[in-house]
């Protein structure tokens, strides 16, 4: 990668970042394009070099939101169900601890979830973005190698999830809280 597009990969990313806070602290139609802009010390019709519209640049850290855990749900294929857990875990837990725009964007992602204000393409995408389901079969096949909890898969997978989500959500509210050994949350659903 050249200097030049090592320099326009960084002032993306701190437009990805400056609109990240943003969102989630005013919402996605209480955010202007020129807040955003002036937050990274730009023009708005730079801005648009980057990014052609507020919409486009919500629309990337949604798909940022989905592909994460969507990216870790390609792991699961050939692996151990629990140990697969114990990675998700001990990687999203990691992240949270070490980078304050992980945490972030759980935030961003329960906010498009719930928000009636968000872009319809948005809406679609949410639409499509299920780690709950794929976890509760991988559940299932763990309680049959007898190394998950009995219980309802779906049950597991909401309540493993929601742990990760609620102290990624804390984490980025509160910062110096510290972050939950990763093991505690696979004790979740691991049988005993």
């Amino acid at each position: 990668m050249s200097i030049r597009e090592e320099q326009k990969e960084k002032r993306r990313n701190e437009i990805l970042n400056a609109a990240l806070d943003l969102f989630i602290s005013r919402g996605y139609a209480a955010t202007k394009i020129s807040d955003i802009a002036g937050r990274v010390g730009m023009s708005v019709g730079l801005l648009f070099h980057y990014f052609k519209s507020k919409e486009n640049l919500y629309e990337e850290l949604i798909k940022l939101g989905i592909g994460g855990p969507m990216g870790m749900m390609k792991l699961a294929d050939g692996m151990e169900p629990l140990a697969f857990f114990e990675n998700v875990a001990k990687q999203i837990l990691g992240y949270v601890r070490e980078e304050p725009f992980t945490a972030k964007m759980f935030v961003l992602m329960n906010e498009a979830f719930r928000s009636e204000a968000v872009p319809q393409s948005v809406k679609n995408l949410l639409g499509r973005f299920d780690v709950c389901m794929p976890t509760a079969a991988l559940i299932k096949k763990g309680q049959g190698n007898g190394t998950i909890r009995d219980g309802d898969p779906l049950a597991l997978a909401i309540a493993y999830w929601c742990a990760i989500n609620g102290i990624a959500e804390s984490i980025a509210a509160n910062p110096k809280f510290p972050c939950p050994d990763s093991e505690w949350i696979v004790d979740i659903i691991r049988r005993k």
